[in-house]
């Protein structure tokens, strides 16, 4: 026997995780084997836990053989190959995602208890069972967390057979199992114990998780989080991805607006956000365009159909229960500086404030002399062409401005420390335009 119980293979299996301690990934538990030796992993690594919630899509008349699976959000992911040669057609496809969706959300609320699943989006997921045989669920738990916008997923298991990495295919980035014997005939036979886990210990772990403090989770780091969830919002015939984070007591909600080839999962963005929610601010993260859109590259550069697009998500937001009476302002990256500034120069926009993150707000025209909000333009100071663009619609301003050049940056500020010193900047400003009194004098 290679493990007394699920917690000491988890602890085992810790062992070869250390790499990942401090770079604030996300442990995933497979229900309901997996969520023990999750927990103990979650703990070493001080990270968040949460479930993986997957649910096989079988074939009708052949119910092991999967042609799909389905995970929280909506998410889907088909095996066309076996749908098209088992002859499945898109009816009897529906009836059975809509029973498994069924039992998914019923056990998505006996597990959590009416919290919020971790944001996977642009995070490190490290997918954590009890053990690897076919591999078949693991390889549905690894692409259920890529279609929920994982950048890097690590699937961690204490044990598999020697021959395992050839089975996961490109489904996970990082395959690591510090036991992989060649005389393998069940996971079962490496445990001392190996009990079937019940619901209410996975219930238990995650709570006890849940309580611990940690490091690693968004949700766990500055302050109480009054909501974080994965947003779909309605704009123009159009439905665009978010992600909408508020913290308790927030002062307001900072709506982000990336550049062109950019989107919601833009590491530079999320770093910036994670900055203002630490100071208590919340963030909106969404995507200005949906895939299709992007695909012609002249709406990628349409400053006015993308401000439409913000105008759109910020009346969306302020309908939303936790941002109700909350100032609003605007993070505009690149060409998306452009569209925040048409978007305030709105009569009716009613922004606290504008921060542009190495913009083009020159992309605004005649838009800038109609901007009320306060604006801070953020540009690196070795970015010359851009600090001229910069210094030419200040001029061009007409409310209270100014142009902040961050000392040895560049155009995506990738230099160290340089990308804090945007946080420090844009954090200061909206703080200092987003308290209540401001808000109150501002006429909101």
């Amino acid at each position: 026997m290679l493990f007394m119980d699920r917690q000491d293979a988890g602890q085992q299996l810790a062992g070869s995780l250390r790499h990942l301690r401090g770079a604030g990934v996300v442990v995933l538990g497979l229900p309901r084997g997996g969520v023990p030796v999750a927990a103990a992993v979650a703990e070493a690594l001080d990270a968040p836990l949460d479930v993986c919630l997957v649910r096989k899509l079988g074939v009708p008349f052949h119910s092991e053989l999967a042609m799909g699976a389905i995970g929280e959000g909506g998410v889907r992911v088909i095996n066309d190959e076996v749908a098209r040669m088992t002859g499945v057609t898109e009816e009897e496809l529906a009836r059975v995602e809509a029973r498994e969706r069924e039992v998914l959300e019923s056990r998505a609320r006996r597990y959590r208890g009416g919290r919020a699943p971790i944001s996977q989006e642009g995070r490190t997921v490290v997918v954590v069972d009890d053990g690897v045989a076919t591999g078949s669920t693991a390889r549905a738990a690894c692409r259920i967390a890529r279609a929920r916008g994982a950048a890097r997923i690590v699937l961690a298991v204490p044990v598999a057979p020697w021959n395992w990495t050839e089975r996961m295919g490109g489904d996970a980035d990082e395959l690591v199992s510090p036991y992989t014997p060649h005389d393998f005939y069940a996971i079962g036979q490496f445990y001392t114990d190996f009990a079937q886990t019940e619901d209410d210990e996975v219930v238990a772990c995650l709570e006890e998780a849940a309580g611990r403090p940690a490091s690693g989770g968004r949700t766990r780091s500055g302050p109480a989080v009054d909501e974080e969830r994965e947003a779909y919002i309605p704009v123009g015939g159009a439905t665009l991805r978010g992600r909408l984070t508020v913290p308790a007591g927030a002062a307001g909600v900072v709506v982000f607006a990336h550049g062109s080839g950019s989107s919601r999962h833009s590491p530079r963005n999320r770093f910036v956000a994670d900055g203002l929610n630490r100071a208590g601010l919340g963030t909106l993260l969404f995507d200005l365009l949906t895939e299709e859109e992007e695909a012609d590259r002249a709406n990628v550069f349409d400053t006015g159909l993308l401000a439409r697009r913000l105008t759109g998500a910020t009346g969306w937001l302020r309908e939303q229960p936790a941002c109700e009476g909350l100032a609003v302002g605007y993070f505009g990256a690149s060409t998306g500086a452009a569209a925040a500034l048409w978007s305030a120069a709105e009569p009716d926009a009613r922004i606290a404030a504008v921060v542009s993150r190495g913009g083009r707000p020159d992309l605004a025209g005649p838009r800038l002399a109609e901007v009320t909000a306060p604006t801070l333009l953020i540009v690196g100071g070795d970015d010359l062409g851009v600090i001229d663009l910069n210094r030419t619609a200040q001029h061009r301003l007409h409310c209270e401005n100014r142009l902040a050049l961050v000392s040895g940056a560049t155009h995506l500020f990738e230099e160290t420390g340089a990308l804090e010193r945007v946080t420090e900047l844009a954090g200061a400003w909206f703080t200092d335009h987003m308290t209540p009194a401001a808000h109150t004098a501002a006429g909101f």
